[in-house]
């Protein structure tokens, strides 16, 4: 195969563009890609402050490079979760490459900031750990741009990671998040007058139109050295057996993913968006212990009060943690948006 571009050896191809491209080329789609991206979902202005959450796999170093190289001025976020040998490869991965590339990396540890890791949060509260390690890098990414005073919260989420969530999503249609699963979700302020206050920070997915294929081709092309194996506490993801159905669907039929993940964009998300408000018999409050969004359900008590979801699950695995009891796992939360 021929580069589309210039004609000579192509080292990547693309099925679902029916193109190959050159080593130069392929990096020069990527970038363009991206900008196409960021520009059509207005995702951030140049001058805004912007905090990449790094995992020291490819996809989140990979975009640190590109939107590096795009002219963007961009912090990385590590959280060490706490998951033994492989958090300390990852992090030490991340450290490395924010050292190539000149950049500020940020990085806290869940145990120091709250007393437990991601393998004993599921110990402690038999929480799914892919579940429990969702709510805590949601909680934390936001905190540490809050406090860090940064405007948007970039993550690495690629066209493989949309499709799977998406298609979880549609499987038991879980209509709130799929309200919420756009590659941009807007500020959320809370309060009024002189007390409004930005409570959620602005995140944006700028890989969605990026296969998990092309991002790993960018990394190595690049020499970017990422972190290889699986996180071990993924085994039974459920999102990982809808990412092998849509991959098989792909093989069959490229350009598959990327038609569902664009149709809905285009011609679903906006309804589902419009229904999500304040959910019935409720409404959305600071968390009375973090000040985080959460849903209070309407009472004839003085005010709505509530406590978010991270709140209630730290303030279980420490009660537990400092009076060890037997308790029975809970059952799989349903997925939830990166």
């Amino acid at each position: 195969m021929k580069c589309k571009v210039c004609r000579e050896h192509a080292v990547v191809d693309i099925r679902r563009h029916n193109a190959g491209f050159c080593r130069d080329h392929f990096v020069e789609h990527i970038h363009n890609q991206v900008v196409r991206t960021i520009k059509e979902f207005r995702m951030f202005r140049p001058r805004e402050r912007l905090l990449l959450a790094v995992s020291g796999g490819k996809d989140s170093l990979a975009l640190w490079d590109i939107l590096r190289q795009l002219g963007y001025d961009v912090t990385g976020f590590y959280l060490d979760l706490g998951i033994g040998g492989y958090s300390n490869r990852s992090k030490n991965l991340s450290i490395a490459f924010a050292e190539k590339l000149g950049a500020r990396l940020l990085v806290r540890s869940l145990a120091t900031e709250h007393g437990f890791t991601v393998p004993e949060l599921a110990g402690l509260t038999g929480r799914v750990p892919c579940s429990g390690c969702g709510l805590n890098k949601r909680y934390e990414f936001n905190r540490a741009a809050l406090e860090e005073g940064f405007e948007v919260l970039v993550t690495g989420h690629n066209l493989d990671d949309e499709v799977a969530t998406l298609f979880g999503n549609v499987l038991h249609w879980n209509t709130d998040m799929l309200g919420r699963q756009m590659p941009v979700l807007e500020e959320r302020i809370l309060g009024e007058g002189g007390g409004a206050h930005v409570a959620l920070v602005r995140k944006v997915k700028p890989l969605v139109k990026i296969s998990e294929r092309e991002t790993a081709a960018y990394a190595l092309l690049q020499g970017i050295d990422y972190i290889i194996e699986e996180c071990p506490m993924v085994e039974g993801n459920t999102q990982h057996r809808y990412k092998e159905a849509l991959t098989l669907l792909e093989e069959a039929s490229p350009g598959t993913k990327s038609q569902f993940y664009t149709g809905f964009i285009k011609k679903a998300a906006q309804r589902f968006r419009e229904e999500d408000g304040d959910p019935e018999g409720g409404e959305v409050v600071a968390c009375m212990t973090c000040g985080a969004p959460t849903v209070a359900w309407r009472s004839d008590s003085a005010g709505p009060q509530a406590q978010c979801a991270f709140c209630k699950t730290k303030a279980l695995a420490l009660r537990r943690k400092a009076n060890p009891e037997p308790h029975r796992p809970q059952r799989a939360r349903k997925a939830r948006r990166g």
